[in-house]
């Protein structure tokens, strides 16, 4: 079967020669003509899920929970069990993903291929850190059993590897107990840069959680700080909502423009605030955007751009300032704007983006030139501050950038898979 494909942010396009499923059952990758990459449910936002031209391996296949212990948290899946298929299973038995990135509609395999992170970075790490186990399947038909003690070279290029060393079968997991579905959300409004540093730092002592929203479309940047735990024990819950909302279709332009953006960032900025901490369900707290089903279709037949910068602890204050000031004197604004720290825990993957300093995340309709002209300018901030960018949310950064940002990438070029390759890796290294 072969065919056209997109990523979740509606580009770049790529035609696949053939879309192979696979089983746990094969012994052998299919053989071919052209380059294999893994594919799992395409939540990525560019092309790093993308094998232009050559076949990707569809592993939503391997869906198999293979054992579980209840006692210690140890859960052992195959790599295309989705992340809310974990929850699903273990939520009410009392445990939970130790790192989660804002969807839950991504596999495991994807989960580790990008090493994601979460709002919990500065305790947790990223996803890669709680993987005990992996085994590889790669082209030759070797199995690998890799882990953090064991063939530990192959592990760290796999973790953040962005599926090049070949296909993840299944994995094991040491998952984090909860005492039920709620967090403790706590939400401050603030204005200027300096009032979310000071925040972030208090909250950082204090909460596993921290992240804030900013309405990069203003003069001076002001936001919500969110700082949350897990809620302990508690006589009694509220109802969970189970509503979703649906975007049916895709409109021919972008619905995010500078009329919406300004009246959406006003109407967010002012929402009411709890007036301490508040009682809320895991779901609304990780993954607002999983309520709207098909969010993606608001930007249009042309897609979107996320920008997402990781900036060291010596230059983020001054590197972020800049970027919101570019952004804003623009008038590209993003509705999706969300800046938080990293920890200090060093990054298990040669190829892992969490690393300690500050990362912004935000999106912007594909308004062509004018937003490649953008791009280019926060990118030179970026790498003047010393920064990179994140492959998984990307879907243009120079291959300059790239090497800067990632300089372990020629010694990751050994471990990658002969017979595998990807849009994203040829483009940053043409």
């Amino acid at each position: 079967m072969s065919g056209a494909a997109r990523s979740w942010n509606g580009l770049p396009q790529a035609a696949h020669a053939r879309q192979l499923a696979l089983q746990v059952r094969d012994a052998v990758l299919p053989a071919a003509d052209g380059s294999l990459l893994a594919h799992g449910n395409g939540r990525s936002y560019g092309d790093v899920c993308l094998n232009d031209g050559a076949n990707v391996l569809l592993t939503r296949g391997l869906d198999r929970f293979m054992s579980f212990d209840r006692a210690s948290g140890v859960l052992r899946c195959e790599a295309g069990v989705l992340l809310g298929d974990i929850l699903a299973l273990v939520l009410a038995q009392g445990w939970f993903l130790p790192v989660t990135p804002g969807t839950r509609h991504v596999t495991v395999g994807g989960a580790i291929a990008n090493d994601v992170h979460g709002k919990n970075h500065h305790v947790a790490g990223s996803f890669g850190h709680h993987v005990r186990a992996l085994e590889l399947l790669r082209s030759d038909g070797s199995r690998l059993l890799c882990g953090p003690h064991r063939q530990a070279p192959w592990f760290a290029a796999t973790v953040g590897g962005l599926g090049l060393t070949g296909c993840i079968v299944w994995a094991e997991l040491q998952l984090m107990p909860v005492a039920n579905a709620y967090m403790l959300v706590n939400e401050r409004r603030f204005t200027g840069l300096q009032r979310f540093w000071e925040l972030n730092d208090a909250a950082e002592r204090a909460a596993p959680y921290t992240v804030a929203w900013i309405d990069c479309l203003a003069r001076q940047p002001r936001g919500i700080f969110s700082s949350a735990r897990h809620a302990p024990p508690q006589p009694a819950l509220p109802p969970q909502r189970q509503a979703q909302r649906r975007m049916p279709v895709t409109p021919p332009v972008s619905l995010v423009n500078g009329l919406s953006l300004r009246a959406f960032n006003g109407l967010y900025y002012h929402r009411r605030l709890a007036s301490g901490p508040a009682l809320r369900h895991h779901g609304g707290f990780f993954y607002p955007l999983d309520g709207v089903r098909d969010w993606n279709r608001i930007y249009g037949r042309h897609g979107f751009y996320q920008y997402q910068c990781v900036l060291p602890p010596a230059s983020s204050r001054d590197g972020i300032a800049a970027i919101l000031a570019q952004i804003a004197a623009s008038g590209q604004g993003s509705f999706l704007a969300v800046l938080k720290t990293f920890g200090a825990r060093p990054a298990p993957g040669m190829l892992s983006f969490a690393r300690p300093g500050a990362t912004l995340a935000l999106d912007f309709p594909n308004r062509g030139a004018d937003s490649l002209r953008l791009f280019a300018s926060l990118d030179a901030i970026v790498a003047q501050a010393g920064g990179a960018l994140y492959p998984a949310k990307d879907a243009r950064m120079p291959a300059s950038l790239f090497r800067a940002g990632f300089p372990a990438w020629e010694a990751f070029s050994a471990f990658i898979d002969p017979r595998f390759s990807s849009s994203f890796w040829r483009r940053v290294n043409p």
